[in-house]
């Protein structure tokens, strides 16, 4: 077996080739909208969420083919949240992974089109492609990932943090805005990669014990790395929440504490997987992964 950064490093080259595949050619019509659709998803990111639907996929067992469409569709969702996000009317960012975002590099009118074009071609994906050998199996993939973006999920843990600027919430409060915002999409990609193989109900629900914890524990570092680290190194604007006069981990509990809370995180997430062996391999060390992330 491949130590990690071997693993990691293959699936990343990988899966950028088949996001190359499965976008729609910057020479079709309507050429201008396809090229920011591929400016807003290629080279950029370490492609957690599909790394973490590709680990949840060999626990299970599954066909590697069938996870590259499930963890294709994840990002393409992921990918449209951010172009959105980044936008004036909401977080008014002009830097993402790096570059420009897409609606400073292109115009407003065709950011807000390339996440409703992202979004549609995700769900084309689940659908068109065989993931499952049971019908009812695929339609439930389907249903998870639109239940993990919308109202109940992401977008409405965006309302919430919008909703939330200049507020002081409590840490439940903060937790179930980011269970919605930043972890119902972690959560969603391990239990789409494992749906592509053959798990039990209870082995299910143990990966999802690991998602919440993993997705949580994602954004309390993400929140001290916003606090610690610059902006060359985030590839994105450092310091936005702070600025914004947004509620994080750090400002309600201070980084000491919010370091722990990834710790403690962490652990728990290791914990709900103990039972699967070796198989766990690739998840543990994602974890590791997530949570060591500059601090």
């Amino acid at each position: 077996m491949p130590d990690f950064q071997t693993w990691i490093s293959a699936h990343q080259l990988r899966f950028e080739e088949i996001l190359k595949q499965l976008l729609p050619s910057a020479e079709i019509a309507p050429q201008r909208l396809h090229a920011a659709m591929r400016y807003s998803v290629l080279d950029g990111g370490k492609r957690v969420r599909p790394l973490l639907a590709f680990a949840a996929g060999e626990l299970a067992d599954a066909d590697v083919a069938r996870v590259n469409h499930a963890a294709a569709a994840v990002e393409l969702i992921h990918a449209y949240s951010l172009v959105h996000d980044d936008m004036p009317c909401m977080d008014d960012d002009v830097l993402r992974r790096g570059k420009a975002t897409c609606h400073v590099e292109f115009d407003e009118a065709t950011a807000l089109l390339v996440g409703d074009a992202l979004q549609s071609l995700a769900f084309q994906l689940l659908s068109e492609t065989c993931l499952s050998d049971e019908a009812t199996k695929q339609l439930q993939m389907v249903k998870l990932l639109a239940t993990a973006s919308g109202s109940r999920g992401m977008a409405g843990g965006q309302a919430i943090d919008l909703a939330s600027v200049g507020k002081q919430l409590t840490l439940p409060e903060l937790e179930q805005m980011h269970i919605h915002k930043t972890g119902a999409l972690i959560r969603a990609a391990i239990l789409l990669g494992a749906h592509c193989g053959n798990l039990s109900q209870e082995q299910l629900d143990k990966l999802d014990r690991y998602g919440k914890c993993i997705g949580l524990a994602f954004q309390v570092v993400d929140d001290v790395l916003d606090n610690e680290a610059d902006t060359a190194t985030l590839g994105k604007t450092a310091g936005k929440d702070a600025h914004n006069d947004k509620p994080t981990y750090v400002t309600l509990l201070g980084v000491s504490d919010a370091k722990k809370m990834a710790q403690e995180l962490h652990q728990e997430a290791l914990r709900a997987v103990l039972g699967f062996g070796d198989k766990a391999r690739r998840l543990n060390e994602l974890a590791n992964f997530i949570v060591m992330r500059k601090f």
